[in-house]
């Protein structure tokens, strides 16, 4: 039974949560998972017991090591621990928790900060997918607190490069651009995330309300679940009831000049920003002919798209490289990291 472990916590983006090297926590993955449950306080709405902060976006797990891989320079493995009933998904990966990986790999040791710029390529095991970090390390040291203007974090860079099917097999898991489910038409899409992009409008709802407001909608969760729940099989992915993923995306037009306003339920709290690679998908939905978010965005032309997703703390940034018949090839983004904490935790 382990006690104490060594432990980071860090900002990703807008998630929090703890980084582990992988030859700190036990090898068994039943061992793991119930030794990291108890470490955030799960099973408990609040988390009161534990370094989760009540919330999915509070309450997540970053493995790191060094990788086997002769195209990846680190392992990144993902795990999400649902704060009221104490499981440990992997069904997905997460973008924002990815932007402390280099960090953490370089103030544990398993990189060399380069005098200048230090660049990695990280395998999302839950994917098997590989991203290209990249982050501004003058002198070859980590310096938070110069990133986009903030007075704490550090920028990375991130491109993400065939995560089309990542976890669903093909961009389009039906091969169809819209599937009407419970009357609603639906895009089924995964370009690095499995999502169900639906039209706010068409479920009553203007897609700028708060998070706490979509929330409070009891009729409207509903209906999201049972959409999600239809939608689980038709992706691939099976039952999905106690599964993290497929997300729900609510899209609207953008008002504050973006491509398109979203608000995401990930999947049963609306989440108060938007994942990183949701973002990425729904942008890329926006760029399909006939797809569910089509009609209301705005998102120019080009070989290279930079598309702003609106969403309620602000917007996401995600630039989109086409190949000559308009396929998605890469997608990249800015965002930023901070260390929070570095010590033992007890779990």
């Amino acid at each position: 039974m382990f006690e104490a472990v060594r432990c980071m916590w860090m900002r990703g983006g807008t998630s929090k949560g703890g980084f582990f090297l992988a030859s700190d926590l036990p090898a068994d993955a039943a061992s793991r998972n119930a030794w990291l449950a108890r470490a955030m306080g799960s099973p408990d709405v609040a988390q009161a017991d534990g370094m989760g902060g009540g919330h999915p976006l509070a309450s997540k797990v970053a493995i790191v090591s060094r990788s086997a891989r002769p195209d990846a320079d680190l392992d990144y493995y993902f795990l999400q621990v649902v704060p009221e009933s104490g499981r440990v998904a992997d069904d997905q990966n997460c973008g924002n928790m990815l932007a402390g990986v280099l960090p953490f790999a370089i103030e544990r040791g398993l990189l060399d900060a380069a005098d200048g710029v230090t660049e990695a390529r990280v395998l999302q095991v839950n994917s098997g997918t590989v991203a290209a970090l990249r982050i501004a390390t003058p002198g070859g040291r980590l310096r938070y607190g110069e990133a986009m203007g903030s007075d704490s974090g550090i920028e990375v860079e991130i491109e993400f490069r065939d995560i089309a099917g990542s976890k669903c097999g093909q961009l389009l898991p039906t091969g169809k651009a819209v599937e009407a489910i419970d009357g609603i038409d639906c895009t089924l899409i995964d370009n690095g995330m499995p999502c169900v992009i639906v039209a706010a409008a068409a479920l009553g709802v203007t897609g700028y309300e708060h998070p706490a407001d979509l929330e409070a909608n009891d009729g409207l969760r509903k209906r999201i679940e049972n959409i999600r729940l239809e939608a689980g099989p038709l992706m691939g992915l099976g039952d999905v009831t106690e599964k993290p993923v497929p997300k729900m995306m609510l899209v609207a037009p953008a008002r504050d000049g973006g491509a398109l306003c979203v608000r995401s339920f990930i999947p049963h709290r609306a989440h108060r920003s938007v994942g990183v690679l949701a973002a990425v998908t729904v942008a890329t939905a926006a760029l399909l002919p006939e797809s569910a978010a089509t009609p209301l965005a705005r998102v120019g032309g080009g070989a290279r798209r930079r598309m702003a997703i609106e969403h309620p703390s602000g917007t996401m940034d995600c630039i989109l490289s086409l190949d000559a018949d308009g396929n998605v090839e890469s997608a990249g983004l800015a965002r930023s990291a901070r260390k929070l904490m570095d010590g033992m935790v007890f779990g």
